[in-house]
Parts: C-alpha cells; structure tokens; sequence
C-alpha cells in the first residue's frame, strides 16, 4: 500500500512519505486548538507555550503539548526518545525527538521503515 499523499503547502506539489509527515507535524504544531473552523478539537497546545523563556515546568509542558499532538493526530511518527538543548543566556530550548517513521500507519499498519527519523522543535518553532 502507498503511504499517504497531500499538497505541498509552499508549491502545489505532491508530497509523500517523509516529507508529508513533517509538513502535517508542522501544521498540528503551529494549530493552535480552536483556530479551525468546524475543527476546533484539531491542533495542540504548543503555539501558546512559543517564543516564551522556558522554566523547567514551562518544557515539561512544552514536552507534553508535542509528544500528546503528535500521538493523536500523526501516527505515522512514533516518538522514541526526547532531548533538550537549552540556552541559558536567552531562556531559548530545542526540542529533538528521535523516532520512527511508519508510512503505512493511517492504515493500521505501524510496521516502521527501520531508519530512525529526528525533528527538532524550538522555543521559537519547528525547525526540522
């Protein structure tokens, strides 16, 4: 079975496999939940913890917010570990999450494809 394809959000294009994942896990990210029309449950609670100086409570929420978006609306992604990488001079931190891609999971299949996949988040957004 193919994995899913959408439209490249900058160029109209078709997109598939990897890249289709991370584009969705910018949109889920960057949504803040209620922003949809007639999806006000789609989204996470991310945009409201952006461009703020992260305490340790404020990246236990950071951590929260993305791992539980990611898991309820991006399947396709199965996050295995997380790392921080804090600046203490600007109270700026990134977010990488290493895990699998699994192109066939919005089928039911969640065999993964073997290679482990990273995405990185900042304080800032997603960097990719």
């Amino acid at each position: 079975m193919a994995p899913a394809v959408g439209i490249n959000v900058e160029t109209g294009a078709a997109l598939a496999g990897w890249d289709h994942v991370q584009q969705s896990l910018a949109i889920i990210l960057r949504t803040q939940f209620g922003e949809r029309p007639k999806r006000e449950w789609f989204g996470s609670f991310v945009p409201d913890l952006l461009g703020r100086s992260m305490t340790t409570t404020d990246l236990s929420r950071f951590i929260a917010a993305l791992t539980s978006a990611i898991e309820q609306f991006e399947p396709r992604f199965d996050v295995a570990s997380i790392t921080t990488e804090a600046d203490p001079r600007d109270g700026s931190v990134q977010v990488v999450m290493l895990g699998h891609y699994r192109p066939n999971a919005l089928t039911g299949d969640f065999a993964v494809d073997g290679d482990v996949r990273q995405v990185t988040v900042g304080s800032a957004g997603l960097i990719r």
